[in-house]
């Protein structure tokens, strides 16, 4: 298959458009900033004044938020946040941004770079990045919001972990995974990867740790198309040879799932067999082990964990249109009672809220999640997002965890952090064993 052939640009969609408004209706920036005028106006209607080579029609499409809220209410399967994303990417390519803007985008778009130049001095570099008077530098010369949410550097990569770790029972035969950790878990999040790696040891995988970088997602939302298509063809070279091999490709966040799934792919026309390949054989983490119980595979031997737990569905999750998985797999966990937020978006939306520009319709789209997670009382959030967590906590000032990590405290293992304090008294021997 030739790149770029098939299936058709995304912006062919725009004729599917029916004006009915819909999109428009659930939209949550446009609910709360006149300065987005809505999905149907800013992709399908103005698409059909975007021609090439000329100045895009309008430059509110930036303030799109890609949360593709829009394209889950389309009744007729207009891709609207892939349109919206690739008239970004146009106007990158003419000159849009001015050249602080552009160097503050793609520091924001690069985590993994970021993570590889703080992790040797991680601990003078969140205390100099969090200073005050750095905030407001950064505010003010470069639009780095000076509220938002800046997660903490790890001095330990996750992979650093993994190499040295020493598993609890062998393999079984035939049961390999190969797991992609993101840039989040590599470098500020590496209990997340602890995490998983238990969860899938005990259930008898022998888990494969291959090179990989950055999935390319935020620099695919700053319109940097030209540095996601490498990425993207890096971590398919690096992937694909495990996919052949039939070797299932296992992430736990989700926007590097949906990446490697379905935008890098369909956002940069890479529709070639390695790709393809790579995407058939990506599957969330949550995906996976639902997989696995319906196959009678996933060991149900887990302990009590008696709380009661607000779960938020990050965007990126419902993107990828499985369904409300995490909330299905918790709830084979004894004890605990998981309750959907039921809220569309937290409004990070990645690098989105960390923009000066930003960051107050980051928060105004945000603020009935954080209300509802105070009034719910629980003592955290559970968010499958790494972005979505760092902003509810910002928000709704509780600390957020992702679902593996309550699966492996029912599993028997220490759970590590701000989980760690909470599920003291929390957890009971399982009733299994």
């Amino acid at each position: 298959m030739k790149e770029g052939l098939f299936p058709p640009p995304v912006e062919m969609t725009l004729d599917q458009c029916i004006k009915c408004n819909i999109c428009t209706s659930v939209c949550p920036v446009s609910a709360v900033t006149d300065l987005f005028p809505g999905p149907k106006y800013a992709a399908p209607q103005a698409g059909r004044f975007r021609q090439p080579g000329q100045p895009n029609p309008d430059a509110s499409v930036d303030y799109c938020d890609g949360c593709r809220v829009c394209n889950l209410a389309c009744p007729t399967g207009v891709k609207i946040a892939e349109m919206n994303a690739r008239a970004r990417a146009v106007m990158v390519e003419q000159g849009a941004f001015n050249l602080v803007l552009r160097l503050r985008n793609n520091l924001l778009a690069r985590p993994e770079l970021l993570g590889k130049a703080a992790r040797p001095i991680a601990p003078a570099a969140n205390y100099l990045l969090n200073l005050p008077a750095a905030r407001l530098l950064a505010d003010k010369v470069f639009g780095v919001a000076r509220e938002a949410p800046l997660p903490a550097f790890s001095s330990d990569t996750f992979t650093a972990w993994f190499k040295n770790h020493a598993r609890r029972a062998p393999a079984l035969p035939g049961r390999k995974v190969v797991y992609f950790h993101g840039c989040s878990t590599q470098y500020y999040e590496r209990r997340i990867g602890v995490a998983a790696v238990q969860v899938l040891e005990h259930l008898g995988f022998e888990v494969i740790v291959p090179r990989q970088n950055c999935c390319g997602l935020p620099l695919l939302s700053n319109g940097e198309f030209a540095a996601a298509r490498r990425y993207h063809r890096s971590n398919v070279a690096n992937l694909v040879e495990f996919a052949r091999a039939g070797i299932p490709i296992v992430g736990t966040s989700t926007s590097c799932t949906l990446t490697l799934k379905e935008e890098a792919p369909e956002l940069l026309d890479m529709h070639d067999e390695d790709s393809a390949l790579v995407a058939k054989s990506t599957y969330d983490f949550n995906e996976f082990l639902l997989l696995l119980h319906a196959e009678g595979l996933l060991n149900l031997e887990l302990a009590s964990v008696n709380l009661r737990l607000l779960y938020h569905i990050p965007c990126q999750y419902r993107a990828h249109r499985l369904g409300h998985l995490g909330s299905e797999l918790l709830g084979l966990i004894p004890g605990l009672e998981i309750r959907e937020s039921e809220v569309s978006c937290c409004g990070i939306a990645g690098t989105y809220g960390y923009k000066s520009e930003k960051y107050a319709i980051s928060m105004a789209i945000g603020a009935p999640l954080f209300e509802k997670a105070r009034q719910f009382g629980g003592p955290l959030v559970v968010c499958d997002s790494e972005t979505c967590r760092w902003q509810i906590t910002h928000g709704a000032h509780l600390p957020a965890i992702h679902p593996v990590e309550l699966l492996a405290a029912a599993y028997g293992y220490p759970p590590l952090d701000a989980l760690a304090e909470i599920l003291k008294g929390a957890t009971e021997p399982t009733a299994f064993s």
